[in-house]
């Protein structure tokens, strides 16, 4: 099943998820490192990359919804894209509550708690990240009708399922 939002032959949600699973990892990486040496640059940097990361995954939500709609109902796609959104969302928000408790602080810096609940976070990220390749690999969403290991260049303008010339 192709993905109804693409940019230049390539579907947007997978282009733009990494951004926000780097900053929250790089995040937690960053309030951990905080914790140990009480430099608070490197906690205000921790503050920032959760913020930019929060608006970078719900840009990322709006195009997964788009190619979520057009999963057919009734299958098991759209309940694993429907489990690897809500849990998304749940990350989304949980880290959007340490980010508020954070703003309030001096020099926006995490709390061992904080910095607990950005580890929980990341355990269901990666729960997420798994469904959605669950999604991709397995149930072949977002994956070009026709795609195969020697599918034309998505620029070309031919379609997954176009014969390639073999070179001589």
């Amino acid at each position: 099943m192709e993905s109804r939002a693409k940019l230049f032959g390539h579907p947007i949600h997978p282009m733009l998820i990494v951004m926000p699973l780097g900053l929250f990892i790089s995040a937690g990486i960053l309030d951990a490192v905080y914790l140990g040496t009480r430099n608070a640059a490197i906690g205000t940097v921790g503050f920032w990359n959760i913020g930019i990361g929060i608006l970078g995954g719900l840009l990322a939500a709006v195009f997964g919804l788009i190619d979520w709609l057009a999963i057919p109902s009734g299958t098991r796609a759209k309940r694993i894209g429907l489990m690897h959104a809500g849990i998304n969302v749940v990350v989304i928000a949980i880290l959007a509550l340490v980010w508020l408790d954070r703003y309030v602080t001096v020099d926006h810096l995490p709390s061992t708690q904080n910095v607990m609940i950005e580890a929980g976070a990341l355990a269901l990220v990666m729960v997420a990240g798994w469904l959605g390749g669950e999604l991709v690999d397995r149930l072949g969403v977002g994956v070009d009708d026709g795609a195969n290991l020697n599918a034309p260049n998505s620029l070309s303008g031919r379609p997954a399922n176009a014969a390639v010339p073999r070179p001589r």
